[in-house]
């Protein structure tokens, strides 16, 4: 019988998608399962609630003006916070096998930052980066720019600077275009978000039940 280590890792899942897509709403169901299972999870959101993570508050809310390199760039320094603080960093509940599920993550820079920026370099700098963990899984809930613009006019009094529906077109191909070239090195599963909640949250306890099986 093979040795059980002395504490088991956390994993770190990620939950993606266009605004409007009902990651809140997913990332609270699946947590909830979690938690019947007897995991001890952590739920973390990008950007953070650092000092960097409000400046990128401001910029995204349009109170500020900032273009996408000064983005990308703050997004890495919130990234980097986020991995590695000593009070609530992803890598401290990790390693105290503690599961992180985190709504937002470095494909959102790919997508959002990556159409204005060389995305290339916007990809370097995040998986390159010693202190960014990779994901141990990514679900990426699908929805069409028009149902994401439907869903922003119903729950939004104001909208970001991504949010119109001609950006989340954009938006969308890139997504499309980042995991299809990251399907091989990383462990990524799109849902059909277009659904009702409840068979969508549906697939995704099904897509982690096997993913937690394969650990």
């Amino acid at each position: 019988m093979k040795k059980k280590d002395v504490m088991d890792k956390g994993k770190l899942i990620v939950f993606e998608g266009l605004d409007g897509s009902g990651k809140g709403t997913q990332i609270n169901l699946l947590v909830e399962e979690m938690k019947r299972q007897g995991r001890t999870v952590y739920q973390t959101a990008e950007p953070t609630n650092s000092v960097t993570g409000g400046i990128l508050r401001d910029a995204l809310g349009g109170f500020t003006d900032r273009n996408a390199y000064e983005m990308s760039a703050m997004f890495l320094l919130d990234r980097i916070f986020h991995n590695s603080n000593k009070i609530n960093g992803i890598k401290q509940f990790i390693d105290k096998g503690i599961d992180v599920v985190c709504d937002r993550y470095y494909y959102s820079s790919f997508a959002y930052q990556g159409i204005d920026a060389d995305l290339q370099w916007v990809m370097d700098m995040n998986l390159h980066c010693k202190e960014i963990l990779k994901p141990d899984l990514c679900i990426f809930l699908d929805i069409d720019s028009k149902s994401s613009d439907e869903r922003i006019a119903k729950n939004r009094l104001e909208r970001e600077i991504y949010e119109e529906k001609e950006m989340q077109e954009r938006i969308r191909k890139r997504f499309f275009e980042v995991l299809e070239f990251l399907k091989e090195t990383e462990n990524i599963k799109i849902v059909d978000a277009s659904r009702s909640v409840a068979e969508v949250s549906a697939d995704i306890i099904k897509i982690y039940n096997e993913f937690k099986g394969d650990c």
